[in-house]
């Protein structure tokens, strides 16, 4: 199997897992350390728009974002514009994650959906950038 099929394969597994984990209640209560947030940072740190767990977890999709995007930039043949292209299938995969999470019954409002696709099309030109600084596109 070639190079560009394993990628392949490896941008299916983690797409299905990513999408999987974004609608996961017992992932998402998993991953958010509630009482070591209280414990570390008081518990102000978890009021307001800027709550610690609201920082945290768009910092945990940016990393995850990124993983998809590298993935994926190895699985597709080579483009004029990596990074936009990225920046744009990850972008839409969170689009995605975003209505299946609201048809599940999620209470986000738009400007956070919308915050949430932002950091999906970061996390997209991050992971091409990662991969061209540590030159792994063949």
């Amino acid at each position: 199997m070639s190079r560009r099929a394993w990628a392949g394969l490896a941008a299916v597994i983690v797409v299905a897992l990513l999408f999987w984990a974004a609608l996961s209640h017992r992932v998402y209560r998993g991953t958010l350390p509630v009482w070591l947030i209280e414990r570390v940072f008081g518990e102000d740190a978890e009021e307001g728009a800027f709550a610690l767990h609201v920082v945290l977890r768009k910092l945990y999709s940016i990393i995850a974002f990124t993983l998809l995007a590298f993935v994926v930039n190895l699985a597709l043949p080579r483009a004029r514009r990596p990074a936009l292209r990225a920046a744009l299938v990850v972008a839409a995969f969170s689009l995605v994650v975003e209505v299946a999470q609201k048809l599940r019954g999620a209470h986000e409002g738009l400007a956070s959906n919308a915050f949430d696709v932002a950091c999906g099309a970061l996390g997209g030109w991050l992971g091409v950038a990662l991969a061209r600084a540590f030159r792994l596109r063949p």
